[in-house]
């Protein structure tokens, strides 16, 4: 069996999809069903494992009992559950979540001898001044929200342990954008935010730019299509831990920085539009905290022995246009 935590949300349940379409069907979905609030009913919580047909599922809150019950069914868990609000100011709360939590999965996999693949974040690079370089020393990161301070903490933490799991990997995926990610709402990607934009008023709205040299739309991100974050996943469960690929951190990105104005002139040329972009001032609260550019070096991912090419954001977006025009 293979364990799947946050498989409910956005990369979870992409990733679930495709272990089903690889045949493997022994599969525990892992999540926070309960309601977010009095208006939301659980079963929103749980539409893409329903439209899989996913039937074991457990409560993030009683998976270390069941663990205990049925741990001996267990070949590896992935744990892609956290809270990813990258405005979120609850330290308590994240820190439990993202960061006590994932130590004790890690212990059980550990004790256990399974393989343990976890997401880590790019957010856990900062501002990008220090580089996001997967092979440097990352105690010097400074992440510039509790988000990626909860994961940072975590792959520190990790990085210490002389008793781990026989596999473990930390991915630090970059912007990551695709199918099922509507539950996200504003935390959704600029290229979801797009096509819902250009359908309702044939605009993208954009930010400006509040730095000096950088243009209007000018910010850069690396994109990284959902199909490239779950397969670069799976390698790391296929494939053992050796010198050329050891336990460890790993970036998940394309090495290749693009602007958003470029993302959203890919989404107009998917749905067949000419682009009309509007650029609006970035939230004060934002402008110091705010990434410009981000790039993931991929070195020692393909060093790691994932030698899939990367979708490129026209490629990437054009079949994500076309999942969301189904829906």
């Amino acid at each position: 069996m293979l364990v799947v935590t946050g498989a409910a949300g956005f990369i979870g349940a992409n990733l679930i999809a495709r272990l089903l379409a690889r045949k493997h069907t022994d599969l525990l979905a892992v999540d926070d069903f309960r309601a977010d609030d009095a208006t939301q009913n659980a079963n929103t919580k749980t539409r893409y494992l329903d439209a899989l047909n996913v039937e074991q599922r457990v409560d993030k809150r009683e998976l270390e009992s069941w663990l205990k019950r049925h741990g001996d069914q267990v070949k590896a868990v992935f744990h892609l559950g956290a809270c990813s609000d990258t405005t979120a100011t609850d330290r308590d709360f994240m820190l439990s979540n993202n960061l006590e939590y994932t130590r004790t999965l890690w212990h059980w996999c550990a004790q256990a001898g399974v393989p343990f693949i976890y997401a880590s974040s790019a957010a856990t690079y900062g501002d990008g001044t220090k580089g996001f370089d997967d092979e440097c020393d990352p105690s010097h990161l400074g992440p510039l929200n509790l988000y990626g301070k909860s994961k940072h903490l975590f792959d520190l933490w990790a990085l210490e342990q002389t008793v781990t799991p026989p596999r473990w990997a930390g991915l630090k995926y970059f912007n990551v954008y695709g199918p099922r990610e509507d539950h996200k709402g504003r935390m959704a990607s600029v290229a979801y935010h797009a096509y819902h934009q250009i359908r309702e008023t044939g605009q993208v709205r954009l930010f400006q730019s509040h730095r000096e040299g950088i243009p209007d739309g000018g910010q850069q991100r690396d994109f990284v299509f959902v199909e490239d974050a779950v397969e670069a996943t799976l390698h790391f469960w296929s494939q053992p831990a050796t010198p050329d690929s050891p336990n460890g951190l790993y970036n998940v990105g394309t090495a290749e920085a693009r602007s958003f104005a470029d993302l959203a002139r890919a989404v107009f040329a998917a749905m067949g539009r000419e682009p009309d972009i509007e650029y609006i001032p970035m939230p004060e609260d934002l402008r110091e905290r705010y990434q410009y550019f981000t790039q993931a070096t991929n070195g020692k991912l393909r060093s790691a022995g994932y030698r899939q090419p990367f979708h490129s954001i026209e490629d990437g977006v054009k079949k994500y246009v076309l999942w969301l025009d189904r829906c």
